[in-house]
């Protein structure tokens, strides 16, 4: 069981989770991946999935089951492929589309019992413990406090669809920071239509491939390129993508402030395809 400890003067909770430690980190690199088809019988029972197959076999397309090593007491595991080493941006847009509806089953089937909090990390530096492509879906108490930021005003679009706007907030705590909100203000995630998750999923793999790009042109680390994203539980939801180009240090974690070493309206311009020169010649005119 979760324990969950508060500070009554921050009103921030901290979950005491000592199950967690037992979770498989990135070891040999010849261990067998519990993800991977043929490996179901190394999951708790899957509780959804996609594809052909009886449950528990091969032949899904993507498969959610139950965290062996829960942070929570409701905490999943979506699997978004049966393939190791496909990660969103490499996917079919079909099979992306179908992990948010993977998503968007598991929320629903959760909404009436507490925050559900959906999010992805890609990497090892961005906390994942298994290379396999997957996300996380975990279950919090109605009455805990979340440290999560409400939607930020549009500023700095880079690019729109029929349902979505994707943009760098002036509030982004990460350099490339990107957000992904819903042109329609309210309602929450799980009330999305297939075709508004058609939209989502194309315009989510369209920014993390950009982001690639850029990542990969400006060699910031000697680490493959890393991500987190997440999707704001309550109303007026949105997400949040968060490319791990720099580490969090003393400062950050001493303060509780964030230095971003890039402005986000050069962020957005870069991630439009705007030249830098350029980007640097607007982001002065702005200031006046």
């Amino acid at each position: 069981m979760a324990k969950y400890v508060p500070d009554i003067l921050s009103r921030r909770w901290v979950i005491v989770s000592p199950q967690r430690v037992s979770r498989p980190g990135h070891g040999p690199k010849k261990q067998v991946c519990p993800l991977c088809p043929g490996n179901e019988k190394m999951t708790p029972p899957e509780v959804l999935r996609f594809g052909e197959g009886e449950k528990d076999q091969k032949g899904w397309k993507v498969r959610v089951v139950p965290n062996k090593y829960p942070i929570t007491d409701l905490h999943e595991v979506i699997v978004h492929t049966p393939f190791h080493d496909k990660a969103i941006e490499d996917l079919p847009l079909p099979q992306i589309e179908l992990i948010f509806k993977a998503y968007r089953h598991r929320y629903n089937f959760h909404r009436k019992t507490g925050q559900v909090l959906i999010f992805c990390n890609h990497g090892e530096h961005a906390g994942a413990s298994l290379k396999h492509p997957h996300s996380q879906l975990v279950v919090i108490p109605s009455q805990i406090n979340l440290d999560t930021v409400s939607r930020e005003p549009l500023n700095n679009v880079v690019d729109e669809n029929n349902f979505f706007h994707v943009y760098c907030p002036d509030f982004s705590q990460w350099p490339y920071e990107v957000w992904i909100a819903p042109k329609k203000v309210g309602g929450v995630f799980g009330d999305l239509t297939d075709e508004e998750i058609n939209d989502l999923a194309s315009i989510i793999q369209k920014i993390i491939r950009k982001l690639r790009k850029i990542y990969d042109e400006h060699h910031l680390s000697n680490l493959p390129f890393g991500y987190n994203y997440y999707i704001y539980p309550k109303e007026n939801w949105y997400v949040r993508v968060i490319p791990r180009f720099v580490q969090r240090a003393g400062f950050e974690l001493g303060t509780g402030l964030y230095v971003n070493v890039i402005d986000p309206l050069e962020a957005s311009l870069e991630l439009k395809g705007v030249d830098g020169k350029m980007a640097k010649v607007l982001t002065k005119l702005k200031k006046y």
